[in-house]
């Protein structure tokens, strides 16, 4: 049995017609895009080409809002911190992820770095990318 879908070129190249998908340069363009998209988004039966096109322009506005509106920086026991608060966990569910208490206390209060193997045992204890804490 195949399963595989077809993709048409041609009807895709009839909906990049439509939409002219290309790098945002303006806040114009990005409503633009962005309102294609949600439409597309609001639909549950999207042909591989309409699958193709949101993947695009999904890619093309993460781009223009990451240059344009950057997050900040956060320091990774910042980002620890606020896990800890957003989850209702304490102190003492946090140390012996870390080692100790000492130096539980240490990284909390931002006086000690957190390992990489440290990252690592939060980020599967909490489900949450290793990049928050490095």
């Amino acid at each position: 049995m195949n399963t595989t879908i077809e993709f048409s070129d041609s009807i895709y190249a009839k909906l990049l017609t439509t939409s002219l998908p290309r790098p945002i340069r303006t806040d114009a363009e990005l409503e633009r895009f962005t309102s294609i998209l949600l439409e597309l988004d609001e639909r549950d039966d999207l042909s591989p080409e309409e699958d193709a096109l949101a993947e695009i322009l999904t890619l093309l506005i993460e781009d223009y809002e990451e240059k344009r509106h950057p997050l900040p920086t956060v320091a990774p026991h910042e980002s620890l911190v606020a896990l800890m608060e957003e989850r209702g966990l304490k102190h003492k569910d946090i140390w012996p992820i870390l080692g100790n208490k000492g130096a539980a206390t240490e990284i909390l209060n931002g006086r000690r770095a957190i390992s990489k193997a440290q990252a690592k045992r939060l980020a599967a204890q909490l489900r949450v990318p290793v990049d928050l804490f490095l």
